[in-house]
């Protein structure tokens, strides 16, 4: 009797936890609803733990389950509580990889079993194994030199001769490795290769990326690892972490698709093209113009009798942790009669939505965020556009110049505004390693420092005005 209602109570509450997964990945698309979501996710999530020690086939190691939990929630309560939101993207990277590395296990673990003799595994789920096995430790070894190079430990993209074949004979090698296992009986230390190679296969795919398609590439790796996490589900017959998966996989799919159209680039070109060298090698057509510099004075004057300003923050934001001098900033001139706005670029950032969290943090209303689509059309009535640390997502030459590799790329139009003033710590170029066309601009005046103590600046600029 007992045993029955395990039967269903078990599938029922996975199916519950599924449901509510779902409702919190929705709620998550809005900035309204996204903690909601955030704590519903979390609550389905523990919904499916807990009741996987009560599914049929997991009858001992409950000793190691619970330790395994322990460590693992310990780890991530503590980092989540230190990490800075500037810090964000390399633990999203990282917290991805520990998916797919967990799916890999999942699936070294049951084609042990298989060569084993231990248990007997239809063809279906000996290829969801392997294939899930591929997928994960590809997303693992990749997601961690992604969190490698946001976190600057990799400060380079590192490309060598032959670099494509080498990539090629890798991948064929696994998946040579991998139909082996399909077919034909096989040993731990082809097993090992299996898992090694495509260890090596993720890490050789990410080194050569640079610091620019950072918010593609950890879209990309999360699609992965919902995807191998589906794969082993099917393999463990477990509905949480079927569902589960193909949402997040497909949620990351259209992420990854949104992130590379907002680079005007295919999933290929950011995989296998060499975006992102050295200025010299990826420039295009000879600029003109010089650049003009303005001091924080002047430039708190042009904010403080404005009508209307629009603010585009960008990864200098995030690393002075400026958000919050930047919204005390807004608020003086809110009280003087400015309309001020901020304008989000897909891909501003090292992670898709890393500015609207930011503003989120310094209490910025939801209402005032506006994305690219939405605000393009204002900067040509706007008396100052505000740029803080961003470059690439804001380059004119995305649109005039048809020689640069940004060339089609949508853009914030901030060149178009009456008057630009960026922010910046020097007259370096961005990620890209593209020099800026805006710089050059004649409406444009750059305000060099340390994002914070410009706003700092501003603010005390502004309130002596009076």
């Amino acid at each position: 009797m007992m045993s029955a209602v395990i039967e269903f109570v078990v599938p029922l509450a996975y199916f519950l936890a599924a449901v509510m997964l779902i409702y919190g990945l929705k709620a998550m698309s809005s900035p309204v609803t996204a903690r909601r979501g955030i704590v519903l996710s979390g609550w389905a999530m523990a919904v499916a733990v807990a009741v996987t020690f009560a599914h049929p086939k997991v009858s001992d190691h409950y000793g190691l389950m619970l330790l395994a939990i322990g460590t693992g929630g310990l780890a991530a309560w503590v980092s989540a509580r230190r990490v800075a939101m500037t810090d964000m993207p390399q633990m999203i990277a990282l917290y991805n990889g520990m998916g797919g590395g967990a799916a890999a296990a999942i699936a070294a673990v049951e084609l042990l079993k298989l060569i084993s003799g231990e248990v007997v595994l239809d063809t279906v789920t000996i290829v969801l194994a392997v294939l899930g096995g591929i997928i994960g430790a590809v997303a693992f070894s990749g997601s961690l030199i992604a969190f490698a190079k946001l976190q600057g430990w990799i400060k380079k993209a590192w490309r060598f001769g032959g670099q494509h074949v080498i990539n090629t004979a890798v991948f064929a090698a696994v998946l040579g490795l991998g139909i082996y296992l399909m077919v034909a009986p096989a040993s731990p230390a082809v097993l090992a290769a299996f898992f090694g190679l495509a260890l090596v296969l993720g890490v050789l795919m990410t080194i050569p990326i640079g610091g620019a398609d950072m918010p593609v590439v950890i879209s990309l790796y999360n699609a992965l690892t919902g995807l191998a996490v589906g794969f082993e589900g099917y393999v463990l017959q477990n509905p949480a972490m079927m569902i589960a998966g193909i949402v997040v996989g497909a949620a990351g799919s259209l992420l990854t698709q949104l992130m590379a159209r907002s680079m005007n680039r295919s999933l290929a070109n950011v995989l296998f093209a060499g975006f992102g060298q050295a200025e010299e090698e990826t420039q295009g057509g000879a600029l003109t113009g010089e650049i003009k510099s303005i001091d924080a004075t002047d430039a708190g004057i042009q904010l403080a009798y404005a009508e209307k300003v629009i603010i585009v923050p960008g990864y200098g934001l995030a690393v002075a942790q400026a958000q919050h001098k930047i919204w005390e900033l807004c608020e003086l001139l809110a009280q003087r009669g400015v309309k001020v706005s901020f304008a989000i670029h897909p891909v501003a950032g090292r992670m898709p939505g890393h500015m609207n969290v930011l503003l989120a943090e310094a209490g910025v209303p939801y209402d005032m965020i506006h994305d690219l689509e939405d605000i393009n059309a204002q900067f040509p009535t706007t008396d100052v556009a505000l740029v803080i640390g961003a470059n690439d997502v804001v380059n004119p030459a995305a649109r005039k110049d048809t020689s640069s590799p940004i060339y089609g790329m949508p853009i914030l139009d901030v060149d178009k505004a009456k008057n630009c003033i960026v922010v910046k710590r020097g007259q370096g170029t961005g990620f890209s390693g593209i020099e800026n066309l805006l710089f050059f601009e004649d409406n444009t005046r750059m305000l060099y420092g340390d994002a914070q103590k410009v706003a700092q600046q501003l603010i005390a600029d502004v309130k002596a005005l009076g």
